[in-house]
C-alpha cells in the first residue's frame, strides 16, 4: 500500500485495487474524537469521494479499540463553552457523520475492541460493518447526563427504534453478538479472521458496477425518505438538542462528575 495524505489524527492509504483505508491513529486514547481528529476525517471522506481511483474505503483504527468516543480534553471545551459554541462544535461532528454516511463509495467498518458514543455513530454510517466477537459497544452519553443526538438519525436506522429506545436510556454495554442481531454488524468473526472477512466483503464490492453501487446507495436513501438536504435540516435539530444539553444542570453535573472521576448523583 502507498501512503497518499499526511495527516496527524488519522492515516490514509491505497492500495492497486482501489481500496483506501482510513485509519484512526489515536491507540494511546483508544481513538477517541477530538477537533482535529473529526476535521482531518471529514476531510479524508470528502477527498476520497472525489477520486476517482478510490473505489472502496475501509474505516479502521489502529490499537486495541476502534473508537472510545469523546477525547476527555475536547469533553473539557465542552464544559466551559456556550450553547451556541456547543452548537457550532456538534455540527462538526454532524458533519463527519453526514460525510460518511451520503459517501458515494463503499464504505466498510473494520472494528475491533471498544466502541462507544460517537464510536457507534462511526460504525452506523458505515455500509458494512465486519467486528471481531469480542468486540464491545455502547451507547454512553446517558451516564454523563448527556444524549447521542448527533449520532442519533444514523444509529436509530441500523438498529431500529424499539432497540434505540432501550439503549440511549440504559446506556449499557452490548456485545458484538447482540450489535449484529440488532443490525449494526454485518458480519462478527474471531479477531484473527478480521482481515479475511474484510477481504471477502472487498471481493464482492469489487465485482459489482461502481456506478450501480453508488446508485444503490442513493436509492436506499431516497427509500428511507431521507435526503442530503433533509439530513442537514435534521442535523440543525440533533446539534441544537446535544447543545442545550450540555449546557443543562444535569449535563454540567455530568461532565464535571466524569472529568473529575466521581459518580454522579442523579435527583
Amino acid at each position: 500500500m502507498k501512503n497518499i495524505s499526511i495527516y496527524k489524527t488519522i492515516k490514509v492509504t491505497t492500495d492497486k485495487q482501489g481500496v483506501t483505508a482510513v485509519i484512526m491513529s489515536r491507540p494511546e486514547v483508544h481513538n477517541a474524537f477530538n477537533a482535529e481528529m473529526i476535521v482531518e476525517l471529514t476531510s479524508a471522506f470528502e477527498a476520497l469521494e472525489k477520486n476517482p481511483e478510490t473505489k472502496i474505503i475501509v474505516l479502521q483504527s489502529e490499537g486495541e479499540s476502534f473508537s472510545a468516543g469523546a477525547d476527555i480534553n475536547w469533553m473539557k471545551d465542552m464544559v466551559k463553552a456556550t450553547q451556541a459554541e456547543n452548537q457550532e462544535d456538534s455540527l462538526k461532528l454532524a458533519t463527519l457523520m453526514r460525510t460518511i454516511n451520503f459517501c458515494g463509495k463503499a464504505v466498510i467498518a473494520k472494528v475491533q475492541g471498544l466502541a462507544l458514543g460517537g464510536g457507534v455513530g462511526l460504525i452506523a454510517c458505515c455500509d458494512i460493518v465486519i467486528a471481531n466477537e469480542q468486540a464491545k459497544f455502547g451507547l454512553t452519553e446517558a451516564k454523563l447526563g448527556l444524549v447521542p443526538a448527533v449520532i442519533s438519525p444514523y444509529v436509530v436506522d441500523a438498529i431500529s427504534a424499539r432497540h434505540s429506545r432501550r439503549y440511549f436510556q440504559t446506556a449499557e454495554i452490548f456485545s458484538a453478538q447482540k450489535g449484529y442481531q440488532m443490525g449494526l454488524i454485518s458480519e462478527i468473526c474471531p479477531l484473527e479472521q478480521l482481515d479475511e472477512f474484510v477481504n471477502k466483503q472487498i471481493k464482492f464490492l469489487l465485482s459489482t458496477g461502481p456506478s450501480a453501487k453508488l446508485i444503490s446507495k442513493k436509492l436506499v436513501h431516497s427509500v428511507v425518505s431521507r435526503t442530503v438536504p433533509q439530513q442537514k435540516k435534521l442535523d440543525n435539530y440533533t446539534t441544537q438538542v446535544i447543545a442545550s444539553v450540555r449546557v443543562s444542570p444535569e449535563g454540567q453535573h455530568g461532565l464535571k462528575s466524569f472529568l473529575d472521576k466521581k459518580k454522579p448523583k442523579w435527583d
